[in-house]
């Protein structure tokens, strides 16, 4: 994606570019300045709607509905549907109002998942749950789904049918994290499933709706769905990589605190390739086990197994396996013409990988 075209409407890029768990890429390439300032004024139509959207929920819940929207973000999502429908008519209306809707219902999981994951801060502040509760909380994401659902609505029946698979997978994911692989299942194998559904599902609805919505075709739809879930599984097995391998650097940039993965038990693939590693008598993955096992309640303690995973083979092995989603994701684009758009689109599949590098 293009440098400038954020740049000049929020100070960042829009394939995460400022960083936080979203992603955080080296400095992009410029494309032509009819597609920066093309993308530039969708993203600031996108954040007036997307304040005036959650500012309206309800008045009684309205600072805990705006919490997360008021605290920033790289805009991922919606950036992405805005790109790809490039590949079509960008002018169409509904483009803005399927972007603001995948935003909508990315910050309403952002809700749900720190609660499941005690998470203290969301980009660089206090968690909504930390200053209201869980369940207010949990209830103001049902809240902001409800709400993208009602924006969906006015897109017609095959944008209602793709938001309701969309947060099915979406709950799928977060229910097969949280209950773990079946006996005798691949822990990998069943991690990268909920890759594909956490984080995967909800960046291929967002580059679906740009393609379909803008009229650009089945095929370049097709192509940019199978790019968006496999550039979803590299952006965030990078960004569990990252917390291990520059924690430091990514909480200057994210506000998140490093390690809250590790502390509270969830499991990633570095984690589950040291367990894997461990039971095949690998030494040095069983003391990492060990210290992952043990208790990280302690500053000390957890920035030890921080430095520990940060150095080892698991953390690397994870990496290439974010390289390779990364140049699955490329691979997917392959059938589209080249030009800016799919340049733009190769290149923040690159990106998302190397942000620790």
């Amino acid at each position: 994606m293009t440098a400038s075209a954020v740049r000049g409407a929020r100070g960042t890029y829009p394939g995460a570019v400022s960083g936080s768990g979203e992603g955080d890429p080296a400095t992009p390439a410029r494309g032509s300045q009819p597609l920066d300032d093309s993308l530039a004024d969708g993203l600031e139509a996108v954040e007036e709607r997307l304040l005036r959207a959650v500012g309206h929920v309800d008045d009684l819940v309205d600072a805990v509905a705006r919490h997360l929207v008021l605290a920033g973000g790289k805009r991922v999502r919606p950036a992405l549907t805005l790109l790809t429908s490039h590949l079509g008519d960008p002018r169409r209306p509904e483009v803005v109002t399927a972007a603001v809707a995948v935003e909508m219902t990315h910050l309403a999981s952002l809700y749900h998942d720190d609660v499941m994951d005690s998470a203290p801060l969301r980009r660089g502040a206090a968690a909504a749950h930390q200053l209201w509760g869980n369940e207010v909380a949990i209830l103001t994401g049902d809240l902001l789904f409800a709400r993208a659902s009602r924006l969906v609505a006015d897109l017609g029946p095959d944008a209602v049918r793709l938001q309701a698979e969309t947060f099915e997978r979406l709950c799928l994911g977060q229910l097969h994290e949280t209950m773990g692989p079946r006996p005798g299942e691949d822990p990998v194998a069943h991690h990268l499933q909920v890759l594909r559904d956490k984080t995967g599902s909800l960046i291929a609805t967002s580059a679906r709706y740009g393609a379909q919505l803008s009229g650009a075709g089945a095929e370049a739809t097709a192509v940019v769905v199978a790019y968006g879930e496999a550039v979803g599984v590299a952006f965030q097995i990078a960004d569990d990589v990252l917390d291990l391998s520059d924690p430091t650097s990514r909480a200057e940039r994210t506000g998140k605190v490093p390690g809250t993965d590790l502390r509270e038990g969830v499991a990633t693939l570095p984690t589950l390739l040291a367990r894997a590693d461990a039971a095949r008598g690998d030494g040095r993955a069983a003391a990492l086990v060990e210290a992952l096992d043990s208790d990280l309640s302690g500053d000390a303690e957890l920035e030890a197994v921080l430095v520990a995973f940060g150095g080892a083979p698991q953390t690397q092995a994870a990496r290439e396996e974010a390289e390779r989603w990364s140049q699955r994701a490329v691979d997917a684009l392959a059938p589209l013409p080249g030009g800016e758009v799919k340049d733009a689109l190769v290149e923040f599949a690159r990106e998302v990988v190397q942000r620790d590098r």
